[in-house]
């Protein structure tokens, strides 16, 4: 890369946010835990120290090697970050009389190069308990607010590259002009280069697979036919050929005709794709089970068992290709003190260890939106490109309780007219992901002259980003009440329907 920005996190809620407006000025960025070494990281163009739960004040607080870092990189300290820099360097931390949270306005800014082109009575976003009373030597205010005598400043050329820091956060959109903020930091003040385009890391990928895999080596990927998987095979197509080899499974959780659909999609990208129809082996396995974290388990243990007998029949095999992205990344690795590891990420837990295969993830640097991307600089079809993201237990936990075939049968028909419905409505790609719910739970109704007593689904439809947060989708009641008709009309064992409008979090976007 070109140019880079290393993000050292200690446990902000917002830490990706940083990463994500990073890399939407096209310039590439990492992640790592505050207390990483950075001479391990290859060159490094400028430093961003994060917010964090944590207080200075604590005496168990978390803090980064400064000395290493002050002077030898250009820096940029937000909230904690800033904080930690005032405190290292014998400046004054002091526990504000109340938490200072929420909009506030720039009342003065002074010198042009971090707030070029800034109104000076701009919105930013505090949210802090600690307040920075006095500046150590070397370092002059840059911004106030009405409430904050420092919320921006900078050193005065006692280090060798500059050191600036905010007390707002510029990541978050409530800060209006966060973004050209950052940009003046990381373009003007630090020259990092904008170089971190889709087409550049379609470049820089493949030669790097070719290097990685060699002339002679091969890949046994999973295929789920949602755009992780997709791009990243594309992307090792195009570095190894038809030394690829992709698995693509029904599980019988699939939607509606997807199996057949999604193969057909696949021989038109050129991709060398093996389908494998296990639905009855899936079934015998998850009977009777209603538990989601056992379904879950049982679901990824067979797909083990099935690429398990894949692999038999390629002893060629090297290496397992994986579609893990940047979140899966970042939320497996734990910040010490202040946050945990949300989940542990192999999208097909434990195969690597049980074929001996080594791991290799084309995609594990992007954000979701930036996979889209990717795949738009690929050339992959946009209606591959713009599918929803589905979960890989598939509608094994979009039906609540245990899995039956005749269940799954319900559902494909409930959520496949709930699809038909957004598509010809214009609404699917208007929204980031909608499913059916399969509820267990059944309702009396009315039909004709006849009492039922049947099954109810439960719609979804989210806007989000990456999926770290969502908003529930406003669609119109007219298209929602056709929806409602159309499913209780034409799908068999169904007399309700109901609309979550839940957001994410407290809920998650997936009910189990």
């Amino acid at each position: 890369m070109k140019g880079k920005v290393v993000i050292l996190d200690f446990g902000s809620q917002y830490t990706q946010l940083i990463a994500r407006r990073v890399r939407e000025l096209n310039v590439f960025c990492e992640i790592h835990p505050y207390n990483t070494d950075l001479s391990t990281l290859g060159k490094i163009n400028a430093v961003i120290l994060s917010g964090s739960p944590f207080s200075v004040k604590d005496e168990a607080t978390i803090k980064a090697d400064l000395d290493a870092i002050l002077g030898h990189y250009p820096v940029l300290g937000i909230c904690y970050g800033a904080q930690h820099i005032v405190d290292h360097l014998g400046g004054e931390v002091k526990r504000s009389d109340r938490r200072e949270y929420g909009r506030a306005a720039l009342a003065e800014t002074i010198h042009a190069d971090l707030f070029h082109g800034i109104a000076p009575d701009s919105q930013v976003w505090m949210s802090h308990a600690d307040t920075i009373a006095q500046l150590p030597d070397g370092f002059e205010i840059l911004a106030r607010t009405e409430s904050i005598p420092v919320a921006a400043f900078r050193s005065t050329g006692q280090y060798d590259a500059p050191v600036y820091c905010l007390q707002f956060h510029p990541e978050v959109t409530h800060t209006v002009e966060g973004k050209a903020i950052l940009y003046n930091f990381i373009v003007h003040i630090a020259g990092v280069e904008q170089s971190w385009t889709p087409d550049s890391f379609v470049e820089e990928t493949v030669a790097k697979l070719k290097r990685e895999i060699g002339d002679s080596e091969h890949v046994l990927m999973g295929l789920s036919g949602g755009v992780d998987s997709t791009v990243g095979a594309t992307l090792l197509s195009r570095a190894i050929g038809d030394r690829l080899l992709c698995v693509f499974v029904d599980n019988g959780l699939l939607r509606k005709n997807e199996f057949e659909e999604v193969l057909e999609l696949y021989k038109d990208l050129g991709l060398n794709v093996q389908g494998v129809d296990a639905k009855s082996r899936f079934y015998t396995a998850l009977k009777g089970e209603s538990d989601p974290e056992k379904k879950r388990k049982i679901i990824g243990g067979m797909f083990i068992e099935v690429f398990q007998d894949v692999a038999k029949n390629h002893p060629e095999m090297n290496y397992l290709g994986q579609g893990t992205i940047y979140p899966d990344v970042i939320e497996s690795v734990s910040v010490y003190g202040p946050s945990v590891t949300i989940k542990s990420h192999h999208n097909v837990g434990g195969l690597p260890e049980k074929l001996h295969l080594k791991i290799i993830e084309p995609l594990r640097m992007l954000f979701k939106d930036e996979v889209r991307r990717v795949g738009r600089a690929l050339g992959i079809p946009p209606h591959m490109i713009g599918r929803h993201p589905f979960p890989g237990p598939g509608l094994g936990i979009r039906i609540l309780g245990d899995i039956t075939p005749e269940k799954v049968a319900i559902l494909q028909e409930a959520d496949a007219i709930y699809i038909e419905h957004l598509r010809s409505a214009d609404y699917y790609d208007k929204i980031w992901q909608a499913g059916a719910i399969l509820l267990p739970v059944q309702t009396v109704g009315v039909m004709g002259d006849e009492r039922t007593y049947e099954r109810t689904i439960a719609l979804r439809a989210v806007n989000s980003m990456d999926g770290m947060t969502a908003e529930w989708s406003k669609l119109p009641y007219e298209l929602l009440a056709d929806i409602s008709s159309d499913i209780i009309n034409r799908v068999k064992g169904i007399n309700r329907v109901v609309y979550d409008i839940s957001t994410k979090p407290p809920a998650t976007i997936e009910w189990e």
